[in-house]
């Protein structure tokens, strides 16, 4: 228990600050109400400034506190955390608010970090690190949610450690690693990748690249070609493959060429069936579809090239 007065008011992420109708709803409680959270080295509010203006509200002198001991830096941050889970939810602005803030006061943080933290997508996030900070200011590396530090353009670094293995092919994977600034797994796969004759560099990390680098020009990233027909300019008819496919004695007639038929039937799209879908998502749901498509097009993408080695190998 800590006197009212000794307490600092909150470096609040709301942008319109505390609402007065919830400081009533919590001041005719009478329940005791949880602790506010407080940093010990400044006293200031983290988490709890409604619970206060209602403790004052009802003439309280003292009110339960749970101390926060992290760096002034973190503050704001744990303040956000507290925000998006529990009592009065952030709104949507307050979190993209937030989410710039954060930018700035940890640039070295992976957007997936700071989405973690403000309750946002990380497409969200990397939206809005390029909207609000300088490409020429951000470090060369970033950390994830789980601590680790990666360099920010593993396209890069996957590059440079082909070169290598091809400069010092008596170099160990841990000294390419460190060289190209990489990890050992990455390096191990790109050795394996070279050994097969693939690029280093994955197709899904290339179109990031190219995608990261049409929105830091204002621009849109080119399609990457991908198949034959569209190597001759001409996008294929994914029904009319469909079809064909499903027409095919030597896949509906085996328990895993059906399964396969089934596959392609249930998570196939087209653009006629997407544009009268998109403008109904809610707004609030929008990032997490967008990275699901993302995720479901990488899948595929593996899938497919998993495919095109296994054409070339019996091909050759």
């Amino acid at each position: 228990m800590v006197p009212v007065a000794s307490l600092r008011h909150a470096d609040s992420p709301r942008l319109e600050g505390e609402s007065s109708e919830h400081v009533r709803a919590l001041a005719g409680v009478s329940a005791d109400l949880p602790p506010i959270l407080v940093h010990r080295g400044t006293m200031r509010v983290v988490d709890g400034m409604h619970r206060l203006r209602a403790a004052i509200l009802n003439g309280r002198r003292e009110i339960k506190v749970l101390y926060f001991d992290g760096a002034d830096a973190d503050v704001f941050v744990a303040a956000v955390r507290a925000n998006i889970g529990h009592g009065l939810p952030l709104s949507l602005p307050d979190r993209e608010a937030a989410a710039a803030r954060i930018l700035f006061s940890h640039p070295q943080w992976s957007d997936r970090a700071i989405g973690e933290a403000t309750g946002l997508a990380a497409t969200t996030v990397a939206r809005i690190r390029i909207r609000t900070i300088d490409k020429d200011s951000q470090p060369d590396v970033r950390i994830g949610r789980d601590g680790r530090v990666r360099p920010i353009n593993g396209a890069a670094g996957r590059r440079l450690a082909g070169r290598l293995f091809g400069e010092r092919p008596e170099a160990s994977l841990r000294e390419i690693a460190e060289m190209a600034g990489i990890s050992p797994a990455t390096a191990k796969d790109v050795r394996e990748r070279l050994r097969r004759g693939d690029d280093p560099v994955p197709a899904k990390l290339t179109l990031a690249e190219r995608k990261s680098e049409a929105v830091a020009r204002g621009g849109r990233a080119e399609t990457p070609v991908v198949s034959t027909l569209q190597r001759k300019g001409v996008m294929p008819d994914a029904e009319q493959i469909l079809r064909k496919l499903q027409r095919d004695p030597s896949l509906r007639l085996n328990d895993n060429g059906r399964v396969l038929l089934r596959w392609l039937s249930s998570r196939s799209v087209n653009t006629q069936e997407w544009e009268g879908i998109e403008d109904e998502i809610p707004a609030h749901c929008v990032p997490l579809v967008a990275d699901l498509a993302v995720g479901l097009a990488d899948e595929w993408a593996k899938f497919a090239e998993v495919l095109r080695r296994r054409a070339r190998t019996e091909m050759a």
